[in-house]
């Protein structure tokens, strides 16, 4: 039974520390959120990072962090560094910047810690029910040490390269993901203004053959708004802005990406920033002024 504490009790961080206990590990939890920290039942309750990190008594024990934006994971890293056992691994889950987490990877080696980046795609439904897809950066023995504990907790594990790799590779897939709703309400809007329904616009676009996640699974849900928040639009726009940064670091031209964010951004002025990423049809309905909802197939004639 190995130490592992978790940092960050959001959506995410809640449900691997959850499962984590399942597994019957000695789990450490901290969050600034003191309920968040009692309704981890059977794990340690810290009250700072300080205490997670001087819960680790060896070098095979993994911190993980969850947290919402690269400032605050360089902070709780280098909290975590100055209490933690020499050779202890810090894994991140958090989306932030390659070029952070390399900081971050430095700082760590030098106090003779080890560091891991493992952004991940999945939500709260996934980290529940441990389907979680992890983009990994990282030396191989640190890797290694975080490895079993990274298929305990989701479907797929992928090790890209070094501390850089599995932040890049998660940006570039929410790109892909943010960037492919956003088409698919500006064509089913396009589509409704014309007089053909949601439904049967998604169908033949489906049939045709440029679908994409959104059409395939979610665009059955556009009815129902104002869910709980799992994913923030303002978490969302905060990663559309990391996209951006991350191409004018590389040298690569990412207009989609700037599109993209000003969508987001656009949601979050008008006040829908702490709405679920469900509720992206509620701005997509106030720029066009366009009704998108679907009539049930039990209801259709």
């Amino acid at each position: 039974m190995s130490g592992v504490g978790v940092i960050g009790l959001g959506n995410i961080g809640g449900a691997i520390a959850r499962n984590l206990v399942a597994d019957g590990h000695r789990v450490t939890v901290f969050d600034l959120d003191p309920g968040r920290v009692a309704s981890v039942e059977g794990a340690a309750r810290g009250s700072s990072v300080t205490d997670v990190a001087t819960d680790s008594d060896s070098d095979s024990d993994v911190t993980f962090t969850s947290l919402p934006d690269p400032g605050t994971v360089a902070s709780v890293a280098t909290e975590w560094a100055a209490a933690a056992p020499a050779g202890a691994v810090l894994c991140d889950l958090s989306t932030t910047l390659p070029e952070s987490n390399q900081a971050i990877a430095e700082q760590l080696a030098g106090s003779g810690h080890r560091f891991v980046e493992a952004p991940l795609t999945g939500g709260h439904v996934g980290a529940v029910n441990r389907r979680l897809v992890f983009m990994v950066g990282g030396e191989d023995d640190a890797v290694a040490t975080v490895l079993p504990l990274l298929d305990s907790l989701g479907r797929a594990t992928f090790h890209l390269g070094p501390v850089g790799a599995g932040t890049t590779m998660k940006l570039a897939n929410s790109l892909l993901a943010f960037s492919g709703a956003i088409a698919a309400f500006e064509a089913v809007s396009l589509a409704v203004r014309a007089g053909i329904d949601v439904r049967t616009a998604t169908e033949i676009v489906k049939l045709s053959g440029p679908s994409n996640y959104f059409l395939d699974r979610g665009i059955e849900g556009i009815n129902t708004r104002g869910r709980p928040t799992e994913f923030s639009l303002r978490l969302a726009a905060k990663d559309a802005r990391l996209i951006g940064e991350l191409g004018t670091a590389q040298g690569v031209p990412t207009p989609v990406a700037g599109a993209t964010l000003a969508f987001l951004s656009d949601a979050v002025a008008r006040g829908l920033g702490d709405h679920d990423w469900s509720d992206l049809v509620l701005e997509a309905e106030a720029r066009s002024g366009i009704e998108l909802t679907i009539t049930p197939k039990d209801e259709e004639a």
